[in-house]
């Protein structure tokens, strides 16, 4: 199994925060993300200002794209953004008109999705899926169990580069231990550390032991 990514989720209130955050962990971590919350209140600087910082890196928008594909796509490839989300219960012909624009486009899986959906996303050219926790379910009690485990791996199996996100810590990635995870995306597991720099260099050490 090749080794996991770590990605950043910079899901800060304002944009001063975020560059904060990042400056700290961003020569540690491998991807970039400005995350939805982010997007929502800087727009498209937030990610001119990360490609700005981070010019080799890999710079993600996490629009959750849902309609306007084509135009969300262009707009955060011409800001800076190598990738961009979308949710999976945007149209499928939503989804090509983004992929067109962008790089590579991530299918976020939140609700209720199906592997047949699964499988039409992969026959468009979409090779990228997120599985998450989302954090109100996370709030809720919610916890990763085994049948998160089996939904990924059969994810896996039907050829998707996977990522992992929601309520990480370095001590969760052991769950994922027989699985060829792409990505394991964190915001606060490091963003909310005491010291952001520490907190990723501890995940990508763990990931180092687990898959390395």
């Amino acid at each position: 199994m090749a080794l996991p990514n770590l990605q950043i989720a910079l899901d800060n209130s304002s944009l001063s925060e975020a560059l904060k955050s990042i400056s700290l962990a961003g020569p540690v971590v491998d991807i970039v993300e400005a995350g939805t919350i982010l997007c929502l209140q800087s727009g498209m600087e937030a990610v001119r200002c990360l490609r700005a910082l981070y010019p080799e890196k890999i710079i993600v928008a996490d629009t959750k794209c849902a309609d306007a594909g084509g135009t969300v796509a262009q707009n955060c490839r011409e800001a800076g953004a190598d990738w961009m989300t979308v949710i999976c219960c945007a149209t499928l012909p939503t989804m090509k008109a983004a992929l067109k624009e962008i790089e590579e486009l991530q299918v976020e899986l939140y609700g209720d999705w199906t592997f047949q959906q699964a499988q039409q996303w992969l026959n468009a050219g979409i090779t990228q899926a997120i599985y998450h926790q989302s954090r109100d379910a996370l709030l809720a009690g919610e916890t990763w169990g085994k049948k998160d485990l089996e939904k990924l791996r059969k994810l896996i199996e039907m050829g998707f580069k996977v990522s992992v996100t929601g309520g990480l810590t370095k001590d969760s990635l052991a769950l994922f231990k027989e699985l060829d995870v792409y990505t394991f995306i964190t915001g606060r597991g490091i963003t909310g550390a005491a010291d952001p720099n520490l907190a990723a260099k501890e995940f990508k050490a763990e990931i180092q032991r687990i898959w390395g």
